[in-house]
C-alpha cells in the first residue's frame, strides 16, 4: 500500500488518497468517501463531467482528472514470456 501511495504522489497524483479507515483503504479522492472507481466507472459510463460535478458537488474537475490518469497508469501491463518447463 505504501508503495502505491508513494509512486501516486511521484506521478502528481495527490489527489489521490489512501487511508485504512476511509472505504476500506480504496484509492479516494482528497480523503473524501467518494473513491476512484466511482469516478472513472461514471465516466466510462458515459456521464458528462458537468453532471457528475453537480451531482457531487464536492468534487472538482481536477479530482476527475487524476481519477482518469490513476486508473490509466493502473492499467500499463506488462506481459513477460517465460519458458514452462
Amino acid at each position: 500500500m505504501k508503495k502505491i501511495l508513494e509512486r501516486s504522489f511521484m506521478l502528481g497524483l495527490e489527489r489521490i488518497t489512501f487511508d485504512p479507515s476511509i472505504m476500506a483503504g480504496q484509492a479516494c479522492i482528497r480523503g473524501m468517501r467518494i473513491p476512484v472507481s466511482l469516478v472513472v466507472n461514471l465516466v466510462a459510463h458515459g456521464k458528462p463531467r458537468e453532471e457528475i460535478l453537480e451531482e457531487y458537488p464536492d468534487l472538482e474537475a481536477e479530482d476527475i482528472r487524476q481519477s482518469l490518469l490513476y486508473a490509466a497508469w493502473l492499467t500499463q501491463e506488462r506481459v513477460y514470456p517465460f519458458k514452462s518447463a
